[in-house]
């Protein structure tokens, strides 16, 4: 959680967490739960989240416009590290995002510190781009995949 916003969110705050990612299908794309295949255990979520680039803060299509940016983001539970599930989960997704929705420029933006998902990027094809600052957590790095 140290480079999602820190602290895990608190029971009670988890309906409301989830009715946000409910929430971002309504651009027809979203968070999906990422499961072990053998036993379908939950490992983490992996989908696409919308920026807005005046701001950097999590939107609509509609609300940003020309400014809006598909993000593929990554989280998995920190038992199932390097198990490549990440990879795995990013690569069908974006291979997703990019053939049913049209998505063209897909970025990842990754915390300067994380170097765990910047070898993920970099296991996808992506490469470093600008350096922004998150309305929540600081400056990342802008990855583009190719």
């Amino acid at each position: 959680m140290r480079f999602l916003g820190g602290e895990p969110v608190p029971s009670e705050h988890v309906p409301a967490v989830v009715e946000r990612w409910i929430d971002r299908w309504r651009d027809g794309m979203g968070p999906f739960v990422v499961e072990r295949r053998e036993d379908g255990r939950f490992v983490g979520r992996c989908g696409i989240l919308v920026w807005d680039t005046r701001t950097w803060r999590h939107t609509s299509l509609a609300e940003a416009g020309d400014h809006a940016q598909p993000e593929l983001g990554w989280a998995l539970a920190r038992a199932e590290w390097g198990n490549g599930y990440a990879t795995e989960a990013a690569r069908a997704v974006r291979d997703w995002v990019r053939s049913e929705r049209g998505v063209g420029r897909l970025v990842s933006l990754i915390a300067t510190g994380n170097a765990r998902s910047r070898r993920v990027a970099e296991r996808l094809g992506a490469r470093p781009a600008e350096t922004v600052q998150l309305f929540d957590s600081g400056p990342a790095v802008v990855w583009v995949h190719p």
